[in-house]
C-alpha cells in the first residue's frame, strides 16, 4: 500500500474543528438518548403489546443512524449501542408478534427498506462480525427461493409472490388485524379504488373512512381480490438486501437474482409500452388480478403515494445493479419512468406539473416537478453512475439553479436523512457554502432534538394515545445522532435513498492504528470534487501534538480504483493504483489532494483493507 506524508503545522479551518466538535458531541449525546427510552436490557420503555404489521421498522429506524456513524468515525461504544439495540428491537417486535425469525413476518418492501438498510450500515461497520454475516445469508435466502418456510421468490415467473412479505413468506390474504395502527391514518389518503363495492365513484380524488367497519370491510375485500397475490414494483428494494449478502461473500447468485429481478420488470415495462405497470399476477401477467389495468397495485400508480415510492424502488435497484456490475446502463429503468413523466408534464400557472398517479380515467394529481422525487433522484443515479446524461436531464428539467437564493436551512427528514440538493450543488460548483451549511444545520438538529429529550416527561409505559397510534414513530425523530451531513462532507455521497437505498460513497476512511473504519481521532475531511475521473480530499489533523494516519478507499465498498495522488502544493503525482492509500499527517499537518480514479472496476465487498 503506498504511502504518502503530509509535514508541517497550519491553522485548522473553521470546517474541520466544527466537525470533530460535532462528533464528540453525538458520542457523548447517544447515551443519554438510550438511557431515558430504554430499559437495562436495551428494550423501549413502552407498551406491553402492539398489534398489526406495522411498527418494528420505527423501532429500527430509531437508531439507524448509530452504525451510520460509526463507520464516519464515531466511538466504540456507538458500535457497540448499534449492534444492541438492533438485538433488543428484535426482540422486542418478536413478542409483539411482528416479527418472527428476526424478520419481519410480512409488511411491504417500504417499509422493510427504511429497517432493514441497518443492515447494510451494520455490514460497513464490520464485516467480520459472524452473526450479521449468517443473518445477511438468512434473509437473502427469504427471497432467492432457499427458504422453505419463506417461500417469497417464484423463479419460474420471477416475481416476488405477494406486496406484502417477509420471514412467514408471501402474504396471499391481508387480514383484519393487520391495519389495525393504520385505519385513522389512510382515511385521509386516496381510495386505494374507485369502484369499491357500494362506494363507487367517478371523481378519482374519492376518500373513504377506514375507521367505519363496514367500509374497511369493503376496502379490505376488494384489496385482497386484486392486490394479493402478485408482484409489484415496489418489491424491487429487495435487492438492497441480497446485494448485502454478495457483498459480505461475493457469491454470484446474490448478483445474478438482483439482475434478473430488475430485468423482469425491464421486460414488463416493454411489454407496457415503456410505462412500467404497478401490478403483475401470480403468474407474472400485466393487471391479471385487476381486470387488465396495469394501475391499481399496492404503493402503485394510484394508491397511497402514486408514483413517488415505485421511482424510489427502481433507483435503488438500478443503483445497486451498477454497483455489482460497473454497468450504469442498470440504471436505465429509473431514467425512463423520469422520462415518461416528464414528456407528459404541463403547465398551470407558470409552473411545470408532472403526473403522480394515474386511475381510470387516466393521468391526475399533477404536482410541481421541483417538489417531486425525480430530482433527487437523477442526483442519486448521478453519483452512482456518473453519466453525462443525468446531468443533462437535470439541466433540461431544472436548469443550472437548484436552490432558491438565500434559501434557508433546509431541516433533517425522518431518522436524521439529510436534504441532498445542497450537497449536489456543491458537487458541481455552485454552492461554496455547504459545508459550513451542513454543519450549521447538523448542529442545530441536535440542538432541538437534546432540547426535546430533557423537555418531556411522560410515562413511556402508559404511552398509547396520540393521533393513530403515532407514538411508534417518537424515538427516530428526537435521536440526537444525525450524522448524513457530515457523510456527505466527508465521503462524496449524497447517503441512501431512504426507503431502502445503500451507501454509494466516492471515499471512505479507516484508522489504521485502532484497525477499525471511520476517521481517526482528531482527523477532519472534505471531499470538495468529485468527477469521474478523479475526486479531491482535503485532509486535517487538529491535534496539534501528535500525528495521526488515515487509510483512503476508493469507494464505499472498494469498488473504485485510485490511480495517482498529487498534493495541491506542487509536486510530481505519486502512482497508486490500489483502492487504498495510506496518509500520514503530522502534528497539525493538512493536505488537499487530488485523487486519480477509476470507477466501477473492482467487485465491491465489505472486506477490510489490510492495515500491517
Amino acid at each position: 500500500m503506498k504511502t504518502i506524508e503530509i509535514k508541517g503545522r497550519s491553522a485548522p479551518p473553521n470546517w474541520a474543528l466544527r466537525q470533530r466538535h460535532l462528533m464528540e458531541l453525538m458520542d457523548r449525546a447517544a447515551p443519554r438518548f438510550v438511557e431515558k427510552y430504554t430499559r437495562p436490557d436495551g428494550t423501549f420503555i413502552w407498551r406491553e403489546e402492539w398489534p398489526g404489521m406495522d411498527g418494528s421498522d420505527d423501532g429500527y429506524e430509531s437508531y439507524l443512524s448509530f452504525p451510520l456513524f460509526y463507520m464516519l468515525g464515531g466511538s466504540e461504544q456507538i458500535h457497540g449501542l448499534a449492534r444492541r439495540l438492533w438485538t433488543s428491537v428484535t426482540w422486542q417486535f418478536t413478542q409483539f408478534g411482528t416479527v418472527t425469525r428476526e424478520f419481519d413476518r410480512y409488511y411491504d418492501w417500504m417499509h422493510h427498506g427504511e429497517a432493514y438498510t441497518y443492515l447494510h450500515y451494520l455490514g460497513l461497520a464490520d464485516p467480520d462480525h459472524y452473526v450479521d454475516r449468517q443473518r445477511a445469508l438468512k434473509f437473502a435466502a427469504m427471497y432467492i427461493g432457499e427458504d422453505p418456510e419463506a417461500p417469497n421468490w417464484d423463479a419460474e415467473h420471477k416475481i416476488i409472490r405477494s406486496p406484502i412479505n417477509g420471514s412467514a413468506g408471501p402474504c396471499l390474504e391481508m387480514q383484519w388485524d393487520d391495519w389495525v395502527t393504520h385505519r385513522d391514518n389512510l382515511s385521509p389518503y386516496l381510495a386505494p379504488y374507485q369502484d369499491i363495492p357500494g362506494h363507487e365513484s367517478d371523481d378519482p380524488f374519492v376518500k373513504l373512512n377506514w375507521s367505519d367497519d363496514q367500509v374497511y370491510a369493503k376496502i379490505l375485500q376488494t384489496m385482497n381480490e386484486r392486490m394479493v397475490p402478485g408482484d409489484v414494483p415496489l418489491n424491487l428494494n429487495a435487492t438492497s438486501l441480497v446485494t448485502n449478502a454478495y457483498l459480505y461473500t461475493g457469491d454470484n447468485k446474490y448478483k445474478q437474482w438482483v439482475l434478473d429481478y430488475l430485468q423482469a420488470w425491464m421486460d414488463r415495462t416493454a411489454a407496457n409500452g415503456g410505462l412500467i405497470p404497478d401490478n403483475v399476477g401470480p403468474t407474472g401477467k400485466i393487471g391479471e388480478r385487476m381486470g387488465g389495468r396495469w394501475w391499481g397495485g399496492y404503493y402503485g400508480w394510484r394508491w397511497p403515494h402514486g408514483g413517488v415510492v415505485m421511482l424510489e424502488a427502481m433507483c435503488n435497484a438500478g443503483c445497486n445493479a451498477t454497483l455489482l456490475t460497473g454497468d450504469p446502463s442498470w440504471l436505465d429503468l429509473f431514467r425512463s419512468q423520469a422520462d415518461r413523466l416528464w414528456e407528459m408534464r404541463r403547465v398551470e400557472q407558470g409552473r411545470i406539473m408532472i403526473p403522480n398517479k394515474h386511475g381510470d380515467r387516466g393521468w391526475f394529481e399533477y404536482i410541481p416537478h421541483t417538489s417531486g422525487p425525480t430530482l433527487r433522484l437523477l442526483m442519486h443515479a448521478y453519483a452512482v453512475g456518473r453519466q453525462q446524461q443525468d446531468l443533462d436531464r437535470i439541466q433540461e428539467q431544472y436548469g443550472d439553479r437548484l436552490l432558491p437564493k438565500d434559501q434557508p436551512l433546509p431541516g433533517c427528514g425522518k431518522a436524521g436523512s439529510f436534504h441532498i440538493h445542497e450537497w449536489f450543488e456543491y458537487m458541481v460548483g455552485r454552492n461554496p457554502d455547504f459545508p459550513e451549511r451542513a454543519l450549521e444545520l447538523t448542529g442545530a438538529e441536535m440542538r432541538r432534538r437534546l432540547d426535546r429529550i430533557e423537555a418531556e416527561t411522560l410515562d413511556w409505559t402508559t404511552w398509547d394515545d396520540g393521533p393513530e397510534w403515532q407514538d411508534v414513530h417518537h424515538w427516530q425523530n428526537i435521536n440526537p445522532v444525525v450524522p448524513e451531513g457530515m457523510m456527505q462532507m466527508a465521503m462524496g455521497t449524497p447517503a441512501a435513498v431512504y426507503h431502502g437505498g445503500m451507501v454509494h460513497a466516492a471515499v471512505r476512511y479507516f484508522d489504521p492504528a485502532a484497525k477499525r473504519p471511520g476517521l481517526p481521532p482528531q482527523v477532519a475531511a472534505l471531499c470538495d470534487q468529485v468527477q469521474t475521473d478523479h475526486l479531491h480530499l482535503h485532509l486535517v489533523n487538529t491535534d496539534l501534538l501528535e500525528a495521526r494516519e488515515v487509510l483512503l478507499q476508493a469507494g464505499g465498498c472498494a469498488e473504485h480504483e485510485f490511480t495517482e495522488v498529487r498534493a495541491d502544493d506542487g509536486g510530481a503525482p505519486t502512482r497508486v493504483d490500489s483502492r487504498h492509500l495510506r496518509v500520514r499527517l503530522g502534528p497539525a499537518a493538512q493536505a488537499r489532494l487530488r485523487l486519480g480514479l477509476k470507477r466501477l472496476v473492482h467487485r465491491p465487498t465489505y472486506a477490510r483493507p489490510v492495515f500491517d
